[in-house]
């Protein structure tokens, strides 16, 4: 099934395997989702991912149940510098717990690297 979506279903297709504690899931491929799944590699959330290279249509997702609640941030507002911190308080659960996205003109970051690399972007997704 298709929806509008893809960076959506990707995370509702995560969040529900990691409510079941299952050890992976299997996503639909877009490079959104490759580099937004690199972003959660790097600060643990997930273990690994595997692009299916044959078909380059789905990305294998190795979990490791350390995701609370994953999802996107829609309308994918537009963020300064300046207001990110309003952001991360909306939808983090507490100060230095978890993680916005942030697309940028440097790629995804999270909300504390775009701070210290004082760039702005599109709120994507929010995972703690």
């Amino acid at each position: 099934m298709t929806l509008n979506d893809p960076l959506a279903d990707a995370l509702s297709n995560i969040m529900n395997h990691e409510r079941i504690a299952a050890k992976e899931c299997v996503v639909r491929y877009s490079k959104l989702i490759e580099r937004t799944l690199k972003v959660l590699k790097e600060n643990g959330y997930i273990d690994s991912f595997e692009v299916d290279n044959e078909s380059k249509m789905r990305i294998t997702v190795k979990l490791n149940g350390m995701i609370n609640s994953v999802g996107v941030i829609k309308p994918r507002t537009t963020a300064r510098v300046n207001s990110i911190e309003d952001y991360e308080k909306r939808y983090l659960p507490a100060k230095g717990f978890g993680i916005v996205l942030i697309s940028t003109p440097e790629g995804i970051l999270t909300h504390k690297e775009a701070r210290e690399k004082n760039a702005g972007g599109r709120l994507l997704a929010y995972c703690y």
